[in-house]
């Protein structure tokens, strides 16, 4: 009776130290190569002011993202990264398709898209890293504040992680929609954060 009990709780013993490890934060173990995104464990949100009394958030779908990686020259890193406007979700139901025309012109305008120019590593996994931004028909560079939270090549394969945050101005990419008198409720500046898996292809 105890039996299975019992070797199921060894085998639990036997996998936590596997399943709790941290990632490494030392960038000369992460392998060379290219690494894709996991989409299941991507997000892409972003947070605009409504009227000041709120920050409405929206979440976006990653089509796909990959980034190229020399420990030896951590800073010739390139990333490239696809988005869906209309993915717009802002749990609204119908009303987000409504949004997504209106604020982006998805039909118009199906894709957004980030490729990175420069990286520029610092202490603690911190850095920065600028690239060029095309959204709504426009491009225009943008940096981001990027945290790499690792990489490892245990349970869940091989694996890094990133955290990213910027701001951006809606009106530098022709989106105005409501943001001019006698309807501007709706504010210019958009917080753009980023949670990212990447696996080692």
């Amino acid at each position: 009776m105890f039996r299975p009990l019992a070797a199921a709780l060894s085998l639990v013993l036997l996998c936590a130290p596997v399943a709790s490890a941290a990632p490494s934060v030392d960038p000369s173990r992460m392998p060379a190569g290219t690494y894709v995104l996991d989409p299941q464990h991507a997000s892409l949100i972003a947070r605009v002011s409504h009227g000041g009394f709120s920050s409405f958030t929206v979440r976006f779908t990653i089509i796909e993202a990959r980034y190229s990686w020399d420990p030896e020259s951590p800073g010739a890193a390139r990333v490239e990264a696809t988005v869906d406007p209309g993915s717009f979700d802002a749990d609204l139901g119908a009303l987000d398709a409504k949004l997504a025309a209106d604020f982006l012109h998805v039909s118009r305008f199906p894709t957004a898209r980030f490729v990175s120019t420069a990286i520029v590593p610092d202490e603690g996994g911190k850095g920065t890293m600028t690239g060029d931004l095309t959204l709504h028909g426009i491009t225009r560079p943008v940096t981001f504040d990027v945290t790499w939270n690792g990489y490892d090549s245990g349970l869940f394969g091989r694996r890094s992680g990133f955290s990213a945050r910027t701001v951006i101005k809606r009106s530098d990419f022709g989106i105005d929609y409501l943001l001019r008198p006698p309807l501007g409720f709706v504010g210019d500046s958009v917080e753009l954060i980023l949670e990212l898996e990447f696996v080692k292809s």
